[in-house]
């Protein structure tokens, strides 16, 4: 996989993370570097874990659909895709809770950022890309943009997150699409 590729998918699945980041840091009264570092390291730890777990999984049924595993990783990336862009129209903000630094909301928000990640890493396993370089990636954009996101949320506050969100899934759509087009071509 090339290194433009990774940087992009890196970007586009850290979009979730990003509007979640800037959410918590307009949420935190008196930002400090540690809750933003710990914001930041767990969206990371999270984007990074999940697609190897998506890809360990895609590697057990990869023989049953190696036929058309390009049409399912094209489905994959436009169905995330697709969704984050309807999420950043149809969800008119983000809730909030009252303490957005309690482990158990951290986590909560950790999981639901990178389940996208997910499905990306099944997808790749039916490609048959190796795991660990683009994992590594993601989650390092996650945590380097996330953490970027707490302190731009404790500045600016909720103007860019639906934009963000379009651009991630317009990102996704498009690596679907060059998969499915290296394939058919």
């Amino acid at each position: 996989m090339k290194i433009i590729t990774m940087l992009a998918l890196a970007l586009a699945l850290s979009m979730d993370a990003l509007a979640i980041a800037i959410a918590s840091g307009y949420a935190i009264k008196r930002l400090h570097l540690h809750y933003a570092m710990r914001i930041a390291f767990s969206f990371g730890a999270f984007q990074f874990l999940m697609p190897i777990l998506g890809w360990l999984c895609g590697c057990k049924i990869q023989a049953l659909i190696a036929a058309f595993d390009h049409w399912v990783a094209f489905g994959v990336l436009s169905f995330i895709g697709g969704k984050m862009i309807y999420e950043s129209f149809t969800l008119s903000k983000i809730e909030r809770p009252d303490t957005p630094m309690s482990m158990h909301t951290l986590l909560v928000l950790s999981l639901a950022t990178s389940v996208d990640a997910l499905s990306v890493g099944f997808s790749l396993s039916l490609l048959e890309v190796s795991i660990i370089t683009p994992a590594l990636v993601i989650g390092a954009v996650t945590f380097a943009l996330s953490l970027a996101g707490v302190f731009i949320g404790d500045r600016l506050g909720h103007c860019c997150e639906g934009k963000i969100e379009v651009a991630g899934g317009l990102i996704l759509i498009g690596i679907g699409v060059r998969i499915l087009w290296q394939h058919l071509c």
